[in-house]
């Protein structure tokens, strides 16, 4: 595969034993066009021992439960209620796109505070396409896709680079995002330097770029195709419209208890997630002949655990092609982290898998209550080698009225479910 001696694994009980192996008889390692464009030495990418330990702390810090519950909640409802609002007066939004760009200057606000209107260079323009150039040959040609992609990454470093520089000049300044703890930690740790902060925000940016993105289009898309979800979600458990009620008011601010009372939108998360992995799958190298369920796997090469198969196993997901979020109420005894793994495993399990999940709740909440979509064209999937849309998905995205929420409101059901 590209060069590589590459063993390639479906298994549930040999995908936990890999993922679990990190530091003992694997490591991580990349396909030679992504540590070119994420820096795989001098970033987290490639980073650990102590130094991952010490950078999965520090984004668990600044992402993790805490934060998200007293801080992070009320800027990612806030970041929903605009941009929807701001999609409602244009003729059409090509959501990916749309919900891209939203994400990256919401991380990039979180990381850095960075402000797009004082920059002479847009960074997240620079991002659109990168996952195209992911598993191409890496032949830095004119003309390549992997040319133009590192072409782009070489700019967006820079701006980074002059970032750090900014704020290391000036370290009395704190703005209370993630790069104040980074420069705080440079005092401490020898390995913090200005080049490695630069390569590890831009990894960040990277993988929330487009995998929070995709995942939120998709699940949309999921929803305006199966008008039983989008019922539940607003009628049959009344848990976005029970929240409207019990505040009494349309003008308020999300809590932590309401975010976890989204039953129903959680397993339309879950069953997206299931459905459509963003990414192919996770790369270890053999750091020594593995004996595994009757196989060897020699020195050397590379494993590429593919999970997403696992989530097509009929035996755990009934008709497993079909869109079932009811699937997670009544047979999620037969799920465990070994079947269902879309945030990874072992030592590297995504840090920032809660915000994903926390971000698609708030946005569908405020998409269901307050909004009505329409399909204008596109919407087709294609893995090429990440998840995208062939060709765009545009929707026209419509304000509700009034009257349509209390209709809503006071409308009754009986029990929904999916044969």
């Amino acid at each position: 595969m590209l060069g590589r001696q590459v063993v390639v694994t479906a298994d549930p009980e040999a995908n936990h034993f890999i993922l679990e192996q990190e530091g003992k008889s694997v490591e991580m390692c990349y396909l030679d066009s992504v540590a070119q464009l994420c820096g795989h030495d001098e970033s987290s990418a490639g980073a650990t021992g102590h130094i991952h330990k010490y950078l999965r702390t520090l984004i668990l810090n600044h992402f993790g439960y805490g934060r998200l519950r007293y801080k992070l909640l009320k800027k990612v409802e806030a970041m929903a209620h605009k941009s929807l609002g701001a999609w409602s007066s244009q003729p059409s939004v090509e959501l990916n796109r749309a919900t891209s760009q939203i994400m990256f200057d919401f991380i990039s606000k979180e990381l850095f505070s960075y402000d797009p209107k004082g920059c002479t260079e847009s960074m997240g323009d620079a991002f659109i396409n990168f996952l195209d150039s992911l598993a191409s040959v890496p032949l830095n040609i004119p003309g390549t896709k992997f040319h133009k992609c590192l072409k782009n990454q070489k700019k967006t470093m820079k701006i980074l680079r002059e970032i750090v520089d900014e704020r290391c000049a000036s370290p009395e300044i704190r703005r209370g995002d993630f790069l104040d703890y980074f420069l705080e930690g440079m005092k401490k740790e020898a390995f913090i330097t200005k080049d490695f902060i630069a390569f590890v925000m831009f990894g960040l940016l990277f993988a929330s770029f487009e995998s929070i993105p995709i995942m939120l289009s998709l699940a949309l898309k999921l929803i305006m195709e199966h008008p039983l979800v989008l019922q539940e979600l607003k009628v049959n458990l009344n848990e976005h419209e029970a929240i409207l009620r019990n505040k009494g008011t349309s003008n308020f601010t999300l809590t932590w208890e309401d975010y976890k009372s989204m039953t129903f939108t959680l397993h339309v998360i879950d069953e997206t997630l299931r459905m459509a992995n963003v990414g192919l799958g996770n790369f270890r190298k053999a750091l020594e002949d593995i004996k595994i369920k009757g196989h060897t796997i020699p020195a050397g090469w590379t494993i590429l655990v593919v999970s997403s198969v696992l989530h097509m196993d009929p035996n755990i997901y009934p008709d497993p092609l079909v869109f079932n979020p009811w699937r997670w109420k009544n047979g999620r005894s037969k799920i465990t982290t070994k079947n269902f793994t879309p945030f990874g495993g072992g030592i590297r399990f995504c840090p920032g898998a809660e915000l994903s999940k926390l971000t698609m709740a708030i946005f569908l909440h405020v998409a269901v209550t307050k909004y009505r979509f329409t399909k204008i064209k596109g919407g087709n999937l294609v893995r090429h080698p990440v998840l995208k849309f062939k060709d765009g998905f545009h929707i026209k995205v419509s304000k509700k009225m009034s009257h349509e929420d209390g209709a809503e409101r006071e409308a009754k059901s009986g029990s929904v479910s999916i044969m």
